[in-house]
């Protein structure tokens, strides 16, 4: 096992924030890096211009076209979270301004991802007469060279990286090309897909099109969706994305909401009048994310666009029991993964850097989750790999700070052509496919390459903390502070403290959750904490008496009764 170490953020000293900002947050913002006033700025005036995001006015141009014309508008979608609401929102704005608008969401089995010639075919035989990606499409040059054969125009919009060539789009709007204006390239799919529906409002607005039979519509009310993909899609949260995430979860918290996000908040057991934008990553998200994952995304994008609340219910109940099943799936997987890892300590007394697991009874659609789960575990670039059912092997990779994974993807590409098949992605996660017979040969080239470029410093955990907090500050009136402070999220932390307590009561609940009862070694209140999925073999061990722990500050509702609660992150024995 890896071990952790606790290293504390470093604050930003230049900065000109608020003076009426309380003491707290103004340590916890520097320590961002949020160096102005503006960057707090959660109002949707405050959005970035839709006119620097290159290639839009040529897809409005496009988009305008096909409305004039009455033409069928097929949307083309990803099999996640961010597809999902990405495909929800451009089909409800685009009915919104008239458009004749069907969607199509790729099999993850059957079609494989992006705007493949086969995909190309489905979208001809529902009527396409244009086809518009939304998360997806920057790669797909076949897929599009196809549409053009039936004359079908493409509009391209993703926001992942492109590849040296772009395919040949009548128009293509992605934050992330090379010659982008666009002052975040954090935008999720689906923020890409609002900006578009916001400029070709804004062109209609100015063609006349909106009348008394003819509303305009108010774009705002999609707001919910764009929060729920950005978080879900785990993009940096910028200060653009930022105000995206905090107006839609106003929206949420105000009860003006999708039917279908309202039901899946309820099965979540999440109360949507308090909702923080973790539980849209940690709740919402997967449930959603599990169509895609075991069966068919267009269950999830179905319940998305439904107004009707018991239809809504109905399917997020369907959702429910899938991301149950995967659970399963994954626990099953994970307890393979760690029996092969427990044969490798065995075989070597170290385990290689980069680590490659295989089972040909794994399923294709949770290997990017056990990938996750096995990097956590043992801090180190892991790829997981499950049968793709044609002698071929799809992976999905997870990697940690100080290694890209697509790079070093790139570098085994040129020292072993021919040993994938494919693979994309970013530095911290990517996909790939090879031939079954391979991959013996990918695992040990790919634990040599890892070791080659890792030194044994990266392999340390690190848990960053804000620092401690004093003992007056453990009210609940800190805790909502920090609540109400984010919403926090990738590359803008969540606030985690740290300190040392007294060790009063501890027990083990559900079998792997350790509940505690600790008070600050300098005194102050009697505090309740949890850590999730603890390592049963350390806990509970009734001899340990302090503890230093790093943990979140958060409020723990029962039956109408609020108090603090720590969400305890680590714990180490003193």
């Amino acid at each position: 096992m890896h071990s952790v170490e606790l290293r504390r953020r470093e604050a930003e000293t230049e900065a000109s924030l608020p003076a009426d900002l309380p003491p707290l947050l103004r340590r916890l913002y520097l320590q961002r890096g949020v160096k102005e006033a503006l960057e707090l700025e959660r109002g949707a005036k405050h959005l970035l211009p839709w006119q620097t995001l290159g290639g839009i006015e040529a897809a409005v141009t496009l988009l305008h076209q096909m409305l004039l014309a009455g033409k069928r508008i097929v949307v083309v979608g990803d099999f996640d979270a961010d597809g999902a609401t990405s495909t929800a929102l451009t089909v409800l704005a685009l009915r919104s301004l008239g458009g004749n608008v069907d969607y199509l969401v790729p099999n993850r089995f059957e079609d494989g991802y992006g705007l493949s010639p086969e995909v190309v075919e489905q979208a001809k035989a529902r009527g396409a007469e244009m086809i518009l990606t939304v998360d997806n499409g920057i790669s797909s040059h076949s897929g599009v060279d196809t549409a053009h054969q039936y004359g079908i125009p493409v509009l391209v919009t993703d926001h992942h990286l492109p590849g040296e060539t772009l395919p040949a789009a009548e128009a293509i709007v992605n934050p992330n090309l090379n010659d982008s204006e666009f002052p975040s390239r954090s935008l999720a799919g689906v923020g890409v897909a609002f900006y578009l529906m916001l400029a070709l409002r804004a062109h209609l607005r100015q063609q006349n099109w909106f009348s008394d039979s003819r509303a305009e519509p108010n774009l705002a009310e999609l707001l919910d969706l764009v929060a729920l993909g950005t978080v879900a899609d785990v993009v940096p949260l910028d200060a653009n994305n930022r105000i995206l995430v905090w107006q839609g979860l106003s929206r949420i918290r105000a009860g003006k909401c999708r039917a279908g996000i309202r039901a899946l908040l309820e099965i979540a057991n999440r109360d949507a009048r308090q909702l923080a934008a973790s539980d849209l990553g940690f709740a919402v998200g997967p449930r959603l994310n599990a169509a895609g994952r075991l069966d068919d995304m267009s269950v999830g994008v179905a319940l998305l666009l439904t107004e009707d609340i018991s239809e809504a219910r109905m399917l997020a109940n369907e959702l429910d029991a899938l991301n149950q099943t995967r659970k399963e799936i994954e626990q099953g997987m994970k307890s393979e993964a760690l029996a092969l890892c427990d044969e490798l300590e065995r075989q070597h007394t170290d385990l290689p850097l980069g680590l490659a697991f295989y089972h040909p009874e794994w399923h294709q659609g949770v290997v990017g989750i056990l990938a996750s789960r096995l990097k956590e575990r043992f801090h180190r670039p892991v790829i997981a790999f499950a049968p793709a059912g044609d002698g071929t092997l799809k992976g999905s990779g997870r990697s940690i700070a100080g290694l890209h994974l697509r790079d070093a993807l790139e570098r085994l590409d040129t020292l072993f052509p021919g040993l994938m098949i494919k693979f994309g992605g970013h530095a911290m996660a990517a996909g790939l496919s090879l031939e079954t017979a391979k991959y013996e040969e990918f695992r040990a080239r790919f634990a040599a390459l890892i070791d080659e470029w890792l030194d044994g410093e990266a392999l340390q955990g690190v848990i960053w903390s804000d620092g401690e907090l004093h003992a007056q500050e453990f009210t609940l009136y800190t805790a909502e502070m920090l609540r109400e402070a984010g919403p926090w999220g990738q590359a803008f932390p969540e606030p985690v403290f740290d300190g040392k307590f007294k060790l009063l009561q501890q027990r083990l609940v559900g079998e792997r959750h350790l509940k505690v009862m600790v008070e600050p070694l300098g005194g102050g209140p009697l505090l309740d904490g949890i850590a999730f999925n603890v390592d049963t073999t350390l806990w509970p061990d009734s001899s340990v008496r302090q503890v230093q722990l790093a943990y979140k500050l958060d409020i723990n509702e029962y039956r109408g009764n609020r108090s603090v609660q720590l969400i305890i992150d680590h714990i180490w024995p003193m």
